[in-house]
């Protein structure tokens, strides 16, 4: 991997190779999103927006058939499950663990199950930015994923997390909102747009779907 500030990767006639989000080579991460957690978050409207934009993210990763690996922290008698609406939005359109760990990655069950994906971006939602989010992101760099991390669908108990954002970024984990990946996943199918193309693979894409987060 490039270090932070180098320059991308140039194809033999000079042009940049710039690195896209595919369908086909990614998988989503869903990191720790639970009752205890979201209850520090403050307000009422603050928690429902963030379980609406996660529920959100799950139907378009569905949509073009990206696959999910949410966690759970342990103990799950403290830390809670997932929010029950997001518990159904996920139901079987994820693989669920309980982590022991910060880093997802130190767990030798997800690990596992990655390898066996055989897809190197993963884009990343969840808490706490500067804990949970933060160490998987760097052990995922570590283990040579393309890291893209949705910075509207982060939380954190803590105000500042912006040292733990720039931590990821000199890193190599790249920062995008939720817009740009929807976007960029309707770019990737053949030209963009709603294509007969994409249609044709994915069928009807949903009306009710937001571009943007909430």
């Amino acid at each position: 991997m490039a270090a932070p500030g180098a320059r991308p990767s140039e194809r033999n006639d000079g042009t940049i190779m710039v690195k896209r989000i595919t369908p086909d080579d990614c998988w989503g991460a869903i990191v720790d999103v639970q009752e205890f957690f979201l209850s520090q978050v403050g307000s009422r409207p603050a928690r429902s927006r963030i379980e609406t934009n996660t529920m959100n993210l799950v139907r378009l990763l569905d949509y073009f058939r990206i696959p999910i690996v949410a966690t759970l922290e342990r103990p799950i008698y403290y830390k809670g499950a997932l929010p029950k609406g997001l518990k159904r939005q996920l139901a079987d359109r994820a693989q669920l663990f309980e982590k022991d760990f910060f880093d997802l990655t130190k767990e030798p069950k997800i690990r596992t199950y990655l390898a066996r994906l055989r897809k190197k971006q993963v884009v990343v939602a969840g808490c706490e930015t500067d804990v949970c989010v933060l160490q998987s992101c760097l052990g995922l760099l570590g283990l040579g994923y393309q890291v893209y991390v949705l910075e509207d669908l982060l939380f954190s108990s803590s105000r500042n997390v912006e040292s733990a954002i720039a931590r990821l970024k000199a890193a190599g984990a790249t920062f995008l909102t939720y817009k740009t990946l929807y976007y960029e996943l309707i770019e990737a199918v053949e030209g963009g747009g709603h294509t007969e193309k994409m249609l044709k693979t994915f069928g009807p894409f949903p009306d009710d779907l937001p571009d943007c987060a909430a």
